[in-house]
């Protein structure tokens, strides 16, 4: 497919204006207030040894795995009090085990650690689990010396990869084997999310989606991969991972030669596919958010041996719809600026849901209040995707003053969604897990937030995220599992939850659901008749 090349006048507008209706704004009042909360019960709740950083969650069996956003180092992070003393020991770096086969007293019993988990200079922050093929997956990569607590380094000393596990015995996890994405260029190149996808058809097969965001000088070469798709189908019995797909689509959006014009920041963040896997949603960071056409990845289309290029299969034409100032910002403001972090459709409704991810201005000087929201949107017309509705809390708006500490060290952004029909449950950082009634997606409405009473200190407070005033950063993908929601908070650990208020009965029926595969009870929301 041919691409028309891109006039002076079009790249000023596509820098300057936003290119989307914004829709309604609705506001939740709750959340942002530790220790408070409606419509949700706490079933249980366990620290974690109170060591903080705590990262994703993935469930087998009665087991949850916990990984880690820090290291096994002995670094103290920016803002610990304890920093400059040796040492400044990070506990129980690996993965945690607990068994939740009572859910009201979650219960750690083992840990993965060293060589394979808890090694320092890198984070275990992603795992998932194939739970018909007993097989936990680890994202492991360099964690930063800034937000992570961890020591200076690099690609080449702290390297990346996934590792597999065989949850045969679940408390002792027996590593297989790993993988370095590498693309078909030969370019190894670092994960960021990664989606697994069993397919439907096929129980044997499954494929992890890979994001792998890179916004520096090149990223505009459409041989560097923004998203690679890797079968791991033979795995678990001992075979090789293979990548499948991959595509770059920065080359496509004006200006991209000098990321200048996206404040360094062009890159794809995350993707959700479809249930049947022919169409990924893709959350593009400063490009905003588009619909990728992968049903030839999905159909099994793709001869053995080869490597489809994804770059010419967008439907939703670049540059992107963004929103608020576009794609440059010089200071983030009450229109805010698109800072694309997940994409994410509603099953069984021609709607999906974007949030952004804003960390305080600690990390980025244009970051900060007020930090990002969700925002749903018409994907009936995948080449036109359109908002709809906004849904903020009240610190996301110009009513709100943040406390002395808060702009800086705190995030009352939203950030990993797990989606039902007609409920959203968001883990909002500062904000708590947050319910939003979307039966109206023009008018997202809160249903309820969970925001826990925090610890009195951990081991390692998050540079970033829970210096200033409030102590709650609510993070991982929820997991609905017999309609219980368990949830990690970085630092005050792991929270069962039960949800009380409107349409309750949806996740009260879901037997396992989570926002990060689309294993368990995805497939029959995702046949759902829309309303």
């Amino acid at each position: 497919m041919k691409r028309l090349v891109v006039g002076l006048s079009l790249l000023v507008l596509a820098l300057a204006l936003p290119l989307v209706a914004l829709g309604d704004v609705t506001v939740g009042s709750g959340g942002g207030t530790p220790g408070t909360s409606l419509n949700f019960t706490l079933v249980g709740t366990n620290p974690l040894f109170s060591r903080g950083m705590n990262a994703a969650l993935a469930v087998y069996d009665h087991y949850v795995y916990i990984g880690n956003r820090t290291d096994g180092s002995d670094t103290c992070g920016i803002g610990d009090p304890r920093r400059g003393v040796v040492p400044c020991p990070h506990p129980h770096p690996g993965i945690l085990i607990a068994d939740i086969a009572d859910p009201t007293n979650p219960t750690v019993v083992g840990e993965i650690g060293s060589p394979y988990a808890g090694q320092v200079g890198i984070t275990t922050r992603e795992l998932r689990v194939w739970p018909q093929k007993k097989l936990l997956m680890v994202m492991t990569f360099r964690c930063s010396s800034v937000i992570h607590a961890c020591p200076l380094g690099n690609d080449t000393t702290f390297p990346f990869d996934i590792k597999f596990f065989d949850l045969t015995d679940p408390v002792h996890p027996a590593f297989i084997s790993s993988y370095v994405p590498t693309s078909v260029a030969g370019q190894q190149v670092k994960p960021h999310e990664m989606f697994l996808w069993v397919d439907p058809k096929n129980p044997d097969r499954a494929l992890l989606w890979l994001s792998t965001p890179f916004s520096g000088t090149h990223s505009d070469n459409s041989a560097r991969p923004q998203l690679m798709v890797v079968d791991i189908s033979a795995v678990p019995s001992g075979g090789a991972a293979r990548e499948v797909a991959e595509g770059n689509w920065n080359q496509f959006f004006p200006g991209s030669a000098n990321q200048a014009n996206y404040d360094f920041d062009l890159a794809l963040h995350s993707m959700t596919p479809s249930f049947d896997g022919t169409r990924t949603y893709l959350a593009y960071l400063r490009g905003g958010f588009g619909v990728l056409d992968t049903s030839k990845v999905a159909n099994d289309q793709v001869p053995a041996g080869t490597v489809e290029s994804l770059n010419d299969n967008l439907l939703t034409p670049v540059p992107f719809p963004t929103w608020g100032t576009g794609p440059h910002c010089d200071g983030h403001t009450a229109a805010g600026c698109a800072e694309s972090h997940s994409a994410v459709p509603l099953p069984g409704r021609p709607f999906a849901l974007t949030i952004d991810e804003v960390y305080g201005s600690f990390t980025t000087p244009s970051f900060g209040w007020p930090w990002g929201w969700a925002r749903l949107w018409n994907i009936a017309q995948p080449r036109r995707p359109h908002i709809i509705g906004q849904y903020k809390l009240l610190q996301n708006t110009s009513a709100y003053t943040p406390a002395p500490g808060e702009n800086e060290f705190n995030s009352y952004s939203s950030h990993n969604p797990t989606v039902l029909r007609n409920l959203i449950f968001d883990s909002w950082h500062s904000g708590g897990e947050q319910a939003i009634d979307v039966s109206d997606p023009g008018s997202p409405v809160q249903a309820g937030w969970f925001s826990p009473t925090p610890l009195a200190a951990v081991a390692n407070e998050d540079p970033a995220l829970s210096r200033g005033p409030n102590k709650v950063v609510v993070w991982s993908f929820p997991i609905i599992r017999d309609g219980l929601i368990y949830v990690i908070d970085i630092r005050n650990g792991l929270y069962v939850l039960r949800y009380t208020g409107p349409h309750a009965d949806e996740a009260a029926g879901i037997s396992f659901l989570e926002g990060n595969s689309n294993l368990g009870d995805a497939g029959r929301l995702a046949k759902s008749a829309a309303p």
